[in-house]
């Protein structure tokens, strides 16, 4: 039973390692179907609008895994700010330049992030928690380093320190999570206080969120 119960866990934690690194290949091949079921309307607007309440008018959001750019950077451009929005899935790129013409878009995987800027705030909504939990620890700093003094960084993460395989197409979707404890001792190792953690927000499909503000010098 001992070795059985070992070699289940092995068996699962390559299925995790699989595909964590299948998710880019997976938005990428199935984008447009991705485009026409994600929702337009913004459920995520009361986290939106606090976290605008940091930007400076007309300042430049840095999106991280935008997607096809709705319906949060529409949002963020509608409200008159900039948007310079990232994602790994070339087509998402090429559905946000169509659509947001006057926008910056790049392809690129988050994880390996060096614009050589820094921006007035931060998003990263439904994607971060695509990464594993040694990718997401290495965020922290890439964070920083693009982050103006007093910038927002606005992201969603699970509610407890894990890994989940979720589906999306008929193929496996992975998430993962550190625990809250963990994010807090990043956050604050990388300049970042906390103003506002919610944790299952029933207000915004359960979704648990984090504000908080770039205060290194």
């Amino acid at each position: 039973m001992r070795s059985a119960g070992r070699v289940a866990l092995i068996v699962m934690s390559e299925d995790f390692s699989r595909a964590a690194r299948a998710v880019t290949g997976l938005y990428e091949r199935h984008a447009q179907v991705y485009d026409r079921e994600r929702g337009r309307s913004v459920q995520e607007r009361s986290w939106l609008d606090r976290f605008l309440e940091f930007v400076p008018p007309g300042g430049t959001v840095l999106d991280l895994g935008c997607g096809a750019g709705e319906p949060i950077a529409r949002y963020i451009i509608e409200r008159g700010f900039q948007v310079f929005g990232v994602d790994a899935s070339p087509s998402m790129i090429q559905l946000c330049r169509g659509r947001f013409a006057d926008s910056e878009w790049q392809v690129a995987d988050m994880r390996e992030l060096a614009l050589g800027r820094r921006f007035d705030g931060i998003v990263a909504w439904d994607s971060f928690f695509h990464l594993s939990m040694d990718e997401q620890r290495a965020m922290f700093p890439r964070f920083a380093a693009h982050a103006r003094r007093g910038a927002p960084l606005l992201f969603t993460s699970g509610s407890a320190e894990g890994e989940v395989l979720g589906s999306f197409c008929d193929e496996p979707l992975y998430h993962a999570s550190l625990s809250p404890a963990e994010y807090e001792q990043l956050l604050a190792a990388n300049g970042f206080v906390v103003r506002s953690y919610v944790a299952n927000d029933l207000e915004c499909g359960e979704h648990t969120v984090w504000l908080t503000t770039c205060d290194a010098s």
